[in-house]
């Protein structure tokens, strides 16, 4: 009724394409609104319901307004929780199978020494939470989000879910991503790449826990809700708006058990799954954040140091490629020895990006051709 009462005339296929549910079960619906003299037969070219068409009844009209004043969800069809729940049990990112060979495939973009690694690719495989941590400017944020690319196969989840008589909205179309043929599956769920959320300094705790708007009367889902089967990568850990033990506190119940809790606004607490790679990215040590408890729960943690010689070397190189700027090893060992062993400055893996991009913008200013060379460098 919700749905019909904006548009008037409509058919049995718009309806049932509208709400993601099959004619059959759409076609029975319509026959009992019919009944109860909601919706109205215009017309129709044969027997079959298929080819009528409809429209609402000044009853149904009052009847629509009723239920948008209960809820103003208009939308695909929910499924029950208990439908959810067994969906992401046998979806489980523990499931997920995880090569070398993909893991090297899917890190070749960067320059990663060996040890990080062998280090990475065990951790990705167990579906446990990692802790990435190390000085800033040296490719956690994007080893992370390389992570996401690894995640094999596609997963269903559904539009919305219904839990004691409320709808919960979990389709984003921000974080979840269609893909591939949908035709023989329930259309109230929709197949997605295994979805990748990262949350940043903007996080606040609210995030973690049911959106109940009180003008549209439903739910959006926690962030990680969206994220189960998937990715949640929390960046730059330490620095959001929330305590970090605050939000360590509120999640070591899932990291263990792989069950988190949400609560209605009615009181109403139910369990859903906590299945998703949980990474902690920070620039900060991991004992000065968090107390030992949590840590232990944490089993992988993995320093992103900074780069060697060699390894900045072959960074430059590449960064220099990428923008079609001539390497020029002169250049380059002149701003090592006269920029970093001279004044006692690390390598970081964000400086060739950085220096390169200076020297783009410098010559496109300046009318030439971008080049590496000691006046560019400096």
């Amino acid at each position: 009724l919700k749905h019909v009462l904006s548009i008037g005339e409509f058919s049995l296929t718009e309806v049932a394409e509208r709400v993601k549910i099959s004619l059959s079960v759409a076609e029975k619906v319509l026959d009992l609104l019919r009944r109860e003299k909601y919706v109205e037969v215009l017309g129709g070219g044969g027997y079959a319901a298929v080819t009528y068409t409809y429209k609402i009844s000044e009853t149904g009209k009052l009847r629509g307004a009723e239920l948008m004043n209960v809820s103003r969800y208009v939308g695909p069809a929910p499924v029950t929780l208990e439908d959810y729940r067994s969906t992401v049990a046998v979806q489980t990112i523990k499931s997920a199978v995880i090569s070398s060979e993909s893991v090297r495939k899917a890190f070749s973009h960067l320059i990663i020494n060996e040890e990080t690694l062998n280090l990475l690719g065990p951790a990705i495989s167990s579906g446990r939470a990692i802790f990435l941590y190390g000085p800033p400017g040296n490719g956690k944020t994007t080893i992370a989000e390389t992570i996401g690319r690894i995640l094999p196969d596609r997963i269903l989840i559904p539009y919305a879910i219904t839990v004691g008589g409320e709808i919960i909205n979990v389709f984003d179309p921000v974080t979840h991503v269609p893909v591939g043929d949908e035709s023989d599956c329930d259309p109230r769920w929709v197949l997605v790449r295994r979805p990748v959320i990262i949350a940043g300094g903007e996080m606040v705790m609210r995030m973690l826990d049911l959106d109940f708007n009180p003008v549209s009367k439903y739910y959006e889902a926690s962030l990680q809700m969206k994220a189960n089967n998937g990715l949640f990568i929390i960046d730059d850990f330490g620095r959001q708006q929330i305590d970090p033990q605050n939000l360590l506190n509120r999640w070591i119940v899932p990291l263990d058990r792989g069950v988190d809790f949400m609560t209605l606004h009615t009181g109403m607490k139910f369990p859903i799954p906590f299945d998703m790679l949980v990474i902690f990215s920070t620039n900060l040590e991991p004992k000065h954040l968090v107390d030992e408890a949590f840590l232990r729960r944490i089993q992988y943690k993995i320093k992103i140091d900074h780069p060697s010689l060699a390894e900045f070397r072959e960074i430059f190189k590449k960064v220099a490629e990428a923008k079609s700027v001539p390497f020029n090893d002169e250049a380059f060992d002149y701003l090592v020895s006269h920029y970093y062993q001279r004044l006692g400055v690390s390598f970081n893996a964000c400086h060739p990006r950085d220096l390169i991009e200076h020297i783009l913008v410098n010559a496109r200013y300046y009318r030439h051709s971008p080049e590496m060379t000691r006046e560019s460098i400096d």
